[in-house]
C-alpha cells in the first residue's frame, strides 16, 4: 500500500501527485468551477478524488454540525456558554429550531457540492483510459455516503441537481425537486455502495482510503436504516409524503437480513482492519490512524498547509475544515483556583491551566453531558473501561508549565498539593455524597481556593463533584476527542489552535453493532454471530484495561469474562442503543441512532442536570418537546432563498412543522 496521506482541505481542488522518496502527498490547487473535460484528465480525476476526502473535514470536527448530532439527545444538552446554535436543538424551551437557525445547513451545502464532484468523476473518468474502476468506485462511495447522510437528516432530497438525476451539473440551477426517501435509497445509496463493494480494493490504496470494508459497513448501515424506515414502528411522518413501500418490492425484514448478511461478511473478510486491543488504545492520542479506523477526517501537526488551520495561534472555532468539536464539550476548568498560603488565603493561583493535552484543551462550555449519561449509560465504571476512556474526570495541577513558581499550593481542606496531583475530581458514584460539603457559591467563606463551587471530603486535598452534582457549568470533559500534540516541550503548548488529530467517522467495531441490531430486528443469524455474541465482542474488549486515566498510571486488568457474563441472555433495541452510547459517546452518532430507531423521545424526552451557576448541585429535571416532525431537520433557508419558486412552492418544499 502506498503511504499517501490525503490532506487536502479545499472542496473544489485539483491535485497533482508529488513523489518525495517513499512518501507521497496530494498537492492541492484551488478551483472554483469544474467542467466535464476537467474530469477527462488524470490530473482532474485525482483532484476530484482528493476533494472527496477533503470534504469530510467540513463536516466532522465542525463544531456546529457536531452539536446538531449530539445536543438534544440523552448524551448532551446545552452548557453555560451556549448560544442559540446549541439551545435551539435541545428542544427544552430555550430556543426554536428553524430553517434559518438549523446548523444542519453545514451538511446540506457541503454534501451537495461533493455529490456533484463525485458525479463528474463517475461520468467522465472513463474517458481518460488510465483511471481504474477502483478509483472511480471511491467517488461512488462518497456520493452514496453523502446521500445517506442527507436522507437520514432531511428525508427525501434532490437527485437532480440541474442536469438530470445523478448527473454532473455544470450550470447554476434555480429549480429543485425533492425525491422521496425510497428513491434516494434505491437509486443513489444502494447502487453506488453495491458497486463500491464490488470494485474497491480490500486494502486501501492510500492511508485512510476507502475499501470494500468501508463500503460494506455503509451498505449494511443503509440497509438497516431503510428497514427501520419501512417498518416505521413509531408512526413517524416522512417527507416528501410517500407510501412506506419499497420500489423493488422488498419488505423491512428483507432489508434487516441484508444488513446482517453484509455486516457479517465484512467481519469475516476484514482486510487490514480489526478491533484494537483496548478501548484506551483506540482513543489515545498518537494512535488515531489505527487498524480499527475505517474512515476519518484527517488532520496533521506536521504542516499548517495540510492541517488546514494554524498550528500556533489563537484560532477561531469554525471555517475551512477546522477540527474544533472537542472545544464545545470542554468546561472552563481554568477557573479552578488554589491558595498560596497554608490557611487557604492569599492571591488565588490558577492551578489547572489551559494546556494542549488530551485531558485538558481549550474550554468553550457549549455542551454538557446529562446526569443520566454518567449514572445510567456508564453505570459500570469499575469493570468496564469505557467511562475512564471517554471522560476527563481528574484535573491535575500544571501551574509550573504556565510560569507560576510555587512548588506547593493549598487546595481542599487547606491540604498541600504539588504539580501533577489531583486538584478537582469527578467521583464515579454517589457513595461518598453524604459526606461532601459544598460551598453556597464558588468558594468557601474566607478562602481563595476552589472558585468553581466544588465540594470537600475530609482528608482529601482535591475538590470533588459527584455524578448527580454536575451542572451546565461544571462537568467532565470528553477525553476521547481531546487535543494531542508532541510539540509542547515543558510548557502548555498550543491549546488555542484547533485540534490536529484526525476526527473518527467510522470504525470496524460498528459492524458488530449493525449485525446485532439487525438480528434483534429478526434477521436469521449464523453460528457464532447471534446478537448477544456480537455485542459480547464489544464488551469483551471493554473489559480490558492497560491504563487508568483517572489515576494517570498504567493499569492492567481483564474483566472481559465478567462483562460478557453480565450481558442479558436476550438483548433488545434499548440495550443495543445503550451499548452504542457507551462505545461511541460524543462521537456524533447519537442523533442518527435515536432517529433511526425512533427512540429519540423515549430515551431523551427528559434529562437531569444542575443549573449553570457555580455551587449549584441540585439536579433539575428538564422536559423536551420532541415532536414526530422533529425527526427530520428543516431544509436550510439558504436553499429556499436560492430557488426560483413561489412562496407556496417553497412551503411545500420545506419539511412539515418548519414552514
Amino acid at each position: 500500500m502506498k503511504h499517501l496521506i490525503i490532506r487536502s482541505l479545499i472542496i473544489s481542488a485539483s491535485a497533482t501527485l508529488v513523489s518525495t522518496g517513499c512518501s507521497k502527498i496530494l498537492e492541492e490547487q484551488p478551483r472554483s468551477f469544474y467542467v466535464p473535460d476537467f474530469f477527462k484528465t488524470e490530473k482532474g480525476v485525482q483532484g476530484g478524488i482528493t476533494s472527496q476526502y477533503a470534504h469530510l473535514r467540513f463536516l466532522y470536527g465542525q463544531p456546529y454540525y457536531y452539536n446538531s448530532l449530539e445536543t438534544g439527545t440523552d448524551e448532551y444538552t446545552y452548557a453555560q456558554s451556549a448560544d442559540a446554535n446549541f439551545k435551539d436543538v435541545d428542544y427544552s424551551g430555550v430556543g426554536n429550531l428553524t430553517a434559518s437557525s438549523s446548523r444542519s445547513d453545514v451538511l446540506w451545502g457541503t454534501a451537495f457540492a461533493n455529490i456533484n464532484t463525485a458525479s463528474g468523476i463517475i461520468e467522465n473518468a472513463g474517458a481518460v483510459g488510465t483511471i481504474s474502476t477502483a478509483l472511480i468506485a471511491e467517488a461512488r462511495f462518497f456520493r452514496a455516503f453523502d446521500y445517506f447522510l442527507l436522507v437520514q437528516t432531511f428525508g427525501g432530497v434532490p437527485l437532480d441537481l440541474g442536469a438530470g438525476e445523478l448527473k454532473f451539473n455544470t450550470a447554476p440551477s434555480r429549480k429543485s425537486v425533492r425525491n422521496t426517501v425510497p428513491e434516494v435509497y434505491t437509486k443513489a445509496v444502494f447502487p453506488d455502495l453495491i458497486q463500491a463493494v464490488n470494485e474497491l480494493p480490500a486494502t486501501p490504496r492510500v492511508t485512510g482510503g476507502v475499501t470494500k470494508t468501508a463500503a460494506r459497513l455503509y451498505l449494511a448501515k443503509a440497509y438497516l436504516t431503510y428497514g427501520w424506515w419501512l417498518q416505521n414502528p413509531g408512526n413517524i411522518p416522512t417527507y416528501p409524503a410517500t407510501n412506506r413501500t419499497d420500489p423493488d418490492g422488498h419488505d423491512a425484514a428483507w432489508y434487516f437480513q441484508k444488513a446482517y448478511d453484509v455486516a457479517a461478511e465484512a467481519i469475516d473478510n476484514p482486510g487490514p482492519f480489526g478491533m484494537e486491543t483496548t478501548f484506551y488504545d483506540l482513543h489515545v492520542g498518537g494512535n488515531d490512524r489505527n487498524k480499527e479506523m475505517i474512515l476519518y477526517a484527517d488532520h496533521t501537526q506536521e504542516s499548517e498547509f495540510y492541517n488546514g488551520a494554524c498550528l500556533a495561534c489563537f484560532d477561531g472555532e469554525a471555517g475551512n475544515g477546522r477540527n474544533s468539536a472537542a472545544w464545545m464539550v470542554n468546561w472552563n476548568y481554568t477557573v479552578i483556583r488554589s491558595a498560596p498560603n497554608a490557611d487557604g488565603t492569599g492571591a488565588a493561583v490558577s492551578s489547572v491551566q489551559r494546556e494542549a493535552s488530551q485531558a485538558l484543551g481549550r474550554p468553550y462550555t457549549r455542551m454538557a453531558p446529562t446526569i443520566g449519561a454518567l449514572t445510567n449509560t456508564f453505570a459500570d465504571k469499575t469493570l468496564d473501561s469505557r467511562y475512564d476512556g471517554t471522560f476527563s474526570t481528574v484535573y491535575r495541577g500544571n501551574w509550573p508549565k504556565g510560569g507560576t513558581t510555587n512548588t506547593v499550593l493549598y487546595n481542599a481542606n487547606e491540604l498541600p498539593v504539588t504539580p501533577g496531583q489531583p486538584i478537582l475530581s469527578f467521583l464515579e458514584d454517589e457513595t461518598l455524597a453524604p459526606g461532601i460539603v459544598y460551598p453556597a457559591g464558588a468558594t468557601f467563606p474566607g478562602k481563595t481556593s476552589n472558585n468553581v463551587g466544588a465540594g470537600v471530603l475530609p482528608g482529601r486535598a482535591d475538590f470533588v463533584v459527584t455524578p448527580r452534582a454536575i451542572s451546565r457549568i461544571v462537568f467532565p470533559g470528553l477525553w476521547k476527542l481531546g487535543v494531542y500534540r508532541t510539540d509542547n516541550g515543558t510548557g502548555l503548548g498550543q491549546p488555542n489552535a484547533t485540534s490536529t488529530r484526525p476526527f473518527k467517522i467510522a470504525k470496524f467495531s460498528e459492524l458488530y453493532f449493525i449485525a446485532a441490531e439487525a438480528a434483534v430486528k429478526g434477521a436469521t443469524t449464523v453460528a457464532g454471530k447471534s446478537a448477544r455474541e456480537l455485542i459480547n465482542v464489544i464488551r469483551a474488549r471493554a473489559g480490558k484495561w492497560k491504563f487508568s486515566n483517572k489515576n494517570n498510571a498504567a493499569f492492567v486488568a481483564d474483566n472481559s469474562a465478567a462483562l460478557m457474563a453480565a450481558t442479558p441472555a436476550t438483548i433488545d433495541i434499548n440495550y443495543i442503543l445503550a451499548e452504542r452510547s457507551r462505545e461511541y459517546f460524543g462521537e456524533g452518532h447519537r442523533w442518527f441512532d435515536l432517529v433511526r430507531t425512533q427512540k429519540w423521545n423515549e430515551l431523551a424526552g427528559t434529562y437531569e442536570i444542575a443549573p449553570a451557576t457555580y455551587g449549584s448541585h441540585t439536579p433539575q429535571t428538564i422536559t423536551r418537546t420532541i415532536l414526530p416532525t422533529h425527526y427530520l431537520r428543516p431544509i436550510p433557508q439558504v436553499q429556499l432563498d436560492g430557488m426560483e419558486l413561489s412562496a407556496e412552492e417553497k412551503a411545500k418544499y420545506q419539511n412539515p412543522n418548519y414552514q
